[in-house]
């Protein structure tokens, strides 16, 4: 799993309720480090914020798509922006899924583990 956003407080509750839930997490702060990241860290899912200082969610979803080695990587976009508009812009991207802030953790664990692969919890 990578984590990527700017906002401290949500980053680390995402990656707490992912790491308790039996994933391996790595984080990072925007679109540059997840770029950078991806590549050593090879996760079969990331969650991504849209709006991020140096490079947002939108382009790092793009550069990944077109990327052949990180095509294939689950996306999950979770931000504010909860217009049509945007869930639209998601799916043209080929996002997997679009999570709206504030989001439900329990729903963002159940979306990230069916995207993994991952076997559900006994308690979904």
């Amino acid at each position: 799993m990578l984590v990527v956003d700017d906002d401290e407080v949500i980053r680390q509750l995402i990656a707490v309720n992912l790491t308790l839930e039996g994933f391996d997490v790595v984080t990072a702060v925007d679109g540059r480090e997840c770029l950078e990241k991806v590549a050593e860290v090879a996760p079969d899912v990331i969650t991504l914020d849209v709006m991020m200082p140096r490079l947002d969610g939108w382009v790092t979803a793009t550069q990944l798509r077109k990327n052949p080695q990180t095509a294939g990587i689950k996306v999950v976009l979770i931000t504010a922006r909860a217009q049509e508009d945007d869930r639209d812009r998601g799916r043209q991207i080929g996002v997997d899924a679009y999570l709206t802030k504030p989001f439900d953790p329990a729903e963002m664990i159940r979306v990230v583990r069916e995207l993994a692969g991952a076997p559900s919890s006994a308690f979904d």
